[in-house]
């Protein structure tokens, strides 16, 4: 499996600053070990699984004490980390792609965003979206159409039954160029990113319609105790299929 030909360098930002208080796990949740490995690891190796990756960058918190040794166990990832991680998500990005840009990268070049929490993510996903945005003028995002009934609600009480017709659920990676993405924070930096809630949301603020690229649902953001054991077990049946395949 190889991503389509393209002379544009694309680069991965996973921003990596928050402490992940939901989860109610004892490390940062990015920390937290999913069968034996960090579950930041896991979301950081489908990329390497595939050709062509420029640079790699984590973006941690300044007082991050954890991730040198993440590092140093897991030399294998080939990412990089700067600790200029911001109060929210669309901050610590920005401050992201300005170390990408120091660091030598174009604003042509694309950076694939991506959530340390997302750790089912699989080259396939990753080969998906490059194939379907290195084209595209603006870049686009996975996503998978929304499967559920959806609920408006007052009160704790279901108030309306919303279509969900052209509906999607957004996921990472979200694959920019690093000049357009850069701009579109800026402008809405002095709200203090207020509604940005993925890099797709600064992008529609331009008035720009990114692209949507079906996904998987195996591709969710561990956020609550039970996705740890969800995801684990994804893990296993994962290990479970290699491990048949090896079979003769």
């Amino acid at each position: 499996m190889h991503p389509p030909p393209s002379n544009t360098p694309w680069h991965v930002l996973v921003p990596c600053a928050g402490k992940g208080s939901r989860a109610q796990t004892l490390l940062p949740k990015q920390y937290q070990p999913l069968a034996g490995v960090p579950l930041l690891v896991h979301s950081l190796l489908a990329f390497r699984a595939l050709p062509g990756m420029g640079q790699g960058l984590v973006v941690v918190a300044s007082d991050d004490q954890q991730i040198d040794q993440v590092w140093a166990q897991w030399p294998q990832t080939g990412f990089r980390h700067a600790p200029v991680g911001g109060a929210t998500r669309a901050a610590s990005v920005a401050a992201g792609l300005q170390a990408l840009r120091l660091a030598g990268a174009a604003d042509t070049d694309w950076v694939l965003v991506h959530d340390a929490a997302r750790c089912l993510l699989t080259a396939q996903d990753v080969h998906a979206l490059l194939q379907h945005c290195q084209g595209d003028a603006v870049g686009g995002l996975l996503a998978v159409p929304l499967p559920d009934t959806l609920k408006s609600e007052r009160d704790g009480r279901a108030m309306a039954t919303v279509p969900r017709a052209h509906k999607w659920l957004a996921q990472t990676p979200q694959m920019f160029r690093l000049g357009l993405l850069q701009h579109a924070l800026a402008k809405v930096a002095d709200t203090g990113f207020a509604g940005i809630t993925d890099e797709a949301s600064a992008i529609e603020r331009l008035g720009l319609q990114p692209l949507l690229v079906q996904g998987s649902a195996h591709n969710f953001k561990v956020t609550y105790p039970a996705d740890f054991a969800l995801a684990q077990a994804v893990l296993a049946a994962r290990a479970e299929t290699h491990t048949h395949k090896d079979l003769p």
